[in-house]
């Protein structure tokens, strides 16, 4: 098949566009016809409310107080995501068992998950790639509750079958058909499938490169990457201007790198760092004794289905304490402000009987503790606390976050499908607006279809998705966008990859939407990052505050944020 970039940019510019618009009045009168209409999603904005109340001196936070609800303990963990979740885990993995996690607004944060009939679905991080040697974390944990079954920490662990994702795994809608994978070899240009290989070629070296301190260039954790100034000169240009100069210049190619950034970064790869690029490709190194190399583990409903087995975990180890302990080791509410003093830490914070959306007052409390764990993202942090004592200044060290919607689909059976491979756990529209969308129960283990499934949507809201629609580009634009957006407007955006796969016959299983706007979802890494000075303090502070976060690796992703938990736990247990 014979390719051109204008033929190829035109292609992703049409597939982009296809499910651009919501329908329109005489398309809508066309489905009711039919007996169809799209369901009225259900949208929720997790912390947005609270996270804007602190952002503006808490005003509608503080409540009333009863000194009945204060308490007093040796650990408060500040936050219930990966982070939270992973000090708690070695806290009481390690024997101390007296401490309480505040679980924020949201438990579980990026790893949260939903139910929609009886089909459970993130509603944030769906899938962890097989740890790397210098991941031993995250082989701890994985070892811990069943995951990896045996051999945890050989070259190649044995995991559980269930947990592997199944094939098919990805694939690519392109042309009006399905491709197996992202990078369909089989419809590239003689010159793009040449860069391609050169370019994957490239990465097969850099996943093997050693800076001259001896340590590996790219790995995960970032804490442990080569500190080479050689290598590290890398994030002082973006991921495109490196591909560019190195001669990579293949439209198709630079789709691919784009697709990925704004997959791991939510934006493109002519805004993130060429060194977090380069990572993205190079730092995954995980093998497996009964899967093959790239596979990941996922769970119907993200990584909420490892939280919650890291959480039965901790349950099980704390109940067997409770004849010593005085309260239980979760608390709803969310911390509005840390002061250190002479004796420790208060943490003063607020609930919502009933929770917040039933517009009951909160109630105010106070955690008295000798050393706490700040788990939540830094903009929130400077919002309850100094960071400048501890050597983070949020007026020049705050690095950008991405807003996102997270879009999940509740259907009837199964839509029909193009030609090509058939459904796969992860699939792709090519130029599309948003990052294609996951199939809750692919996998289910069982000889027939399910009667139900959901298929969750991703989308970054950077300028790539307003394509032919909205103005804003910035992120503050965006996030301030998303705060009013209606429901409607919020269809237009989750729904374009698969109204361009299925068009109108999507609707006759469609019959639940959920939609989750997370207006900080995750880090992206821009030139820079590596060098920020006020990371560098947190990450090394270890008084009676102490930081954990995936932000303190400018990467957010499940083994940043687990190793900085386990790493300020085992600062406190010595």
């Amino acid at each position: 098949m014979h390719w051109d970039r204008r033929r190829f940019l035109l292609a992703a510019g049409a597939t982009a566009l296809a499910g651009c618009d919501r329908l329109d009045g005489d398309a809508a009168r066309f489905l009711a016809g039919l007996g169809l209409r799209e369901p009225d999603p259900i949208v929720l904005r997790p912390g947005m409310a609270e996270g804007h109340a602190l952002r503006d001196g808490g005003s509608g936070i503080a409540g009333g107080r009863d000194a009945g609800d204060d308490l007093t303990t040796e650990v408060a963990i500040l936050g219930s995501g990966a982070a939270g979740i992973a000090a708690a885990w070695q806290l009481s993995r390690a024997g101390c068992h007296d401490f309480v996690m505040i679980d924020g607004p949201e438990f579980g944060g990026n790893a949260a998950g939903g139910r929609l009939g009886d089909v459970s679905f993130p509603r944030g991080a769906h899938y962890l790639p097989l740890p790397s040697e210098e991941s031993t974390h995250v082989r701890e944990m994985l070892a811990d509750i069943g995951v990896i079954e045996r051999d945890a920490f050989d070259a190649r662990p044995h995991y559980d079958e269930r947990v592997l994702v199944h094939g098919p795994e990805e694939r690519l809608f392109l042309d009006g058909a399905w491709h197996d994978g992202l990078v369909p070899d089989n419809a590239l240009p003689g010159d793009d499938a040449r860069q391609h290989a050169a370019f994957f070629a490239r990465l097969d070296t850099l996943r093997h490169a050693v800076g001259s301190d001896g340590r590996k260039v790219f790995t995960i954790p970032l804490a442990l990457a080569s500190r080479d100034p050689a290598w590290r000169a890398l994030d002082r240009q973006t991921f495109r201007q490196w591909m560019l100069a190195e001669g990579f210049t293949a439209p198709t190619l630079h789709w691919y790198a784009d697709y990925c950034c704004r997959d791991d970064y939510g934006a493109g790869h002519d805004t993130v760092s060429a060194w977090a690029g380069l990572h993205y490709f190079a730092s995954r190194g995980g093998h497996a004794r009964n899967a093959a190399d790239g596979a990941v583990l996922t769970w119907s409903d993200g990584l909420h289905g490892l939280v919650s087995r890291l959480v039965q975990r901790i349950d099980a180890r704390q109940g067997a304490q409770m004849g010593t302990r005085r309260q239980p080791w979760r608390r709803p509410g969310m911390a509005i402000r840390v002061g250190e003093h002479s004796h420790g830490v208060v943490v003063e914070g607020v609930d919502w009987p009933g929770g917040v959306a039933s517009g009951a007052a909160p109630r105010a409390w106070r955690v008295r503790a000798r050393r706490v764990i700040c788990a939540m993202p830094l903009h929130v942090a400077a919002r309850i606390m100094d960071l400048r004592r501890y050597g983070f200044d949020p007026a020049r060290h705050l690095t950008p976050h991405a807003p996102w919607l997270v879009s999940s689909f509740h259907l009837r059976g199964f839509p029909d499908e193009a030609a090509g491979v058939p459904l796969a756990w992860d699939n792709v529209v090519h130029g599309g607006r948003g990052l294609g969308y996951v199939v809750a129960t692919h996998q289910w283990i069982r000889q027939a279809r399910p009667a139900e499934t959901v298929f969750t949507a991703y989308c970054p809201l950077d300028d790539t998705a307003y394509r032919g629609g909205a103005a804003a580009e910035r992120p503050g634009d965006i996030r301030r966008w998303l705060a009013t957006a209606t429901p409607a407007e919020l269809m237009a955006l989750a729904t374009t990859d698969l109204r361009a796969v299925y068009g109108r016959d999507f609707w006759r299983h469609a019959d639940a939407v959920e939609i989750t706007a997370r207006g900080h979802a995750m880090a992206t890494p821009t030139p820079g990052f590596l060098s920020n000075a006020g990371i560098a303090a947190l990450r090394e502070a270890d008084g009676r505050v102490l930081f954990a976060h995936a932000d303190l690796s400018g990467l957010s992703v499940f083994e940043e944020a687990a190793w900085w938990g386990t790493r300020a736990a085992l600062r406190v247990v010595g």
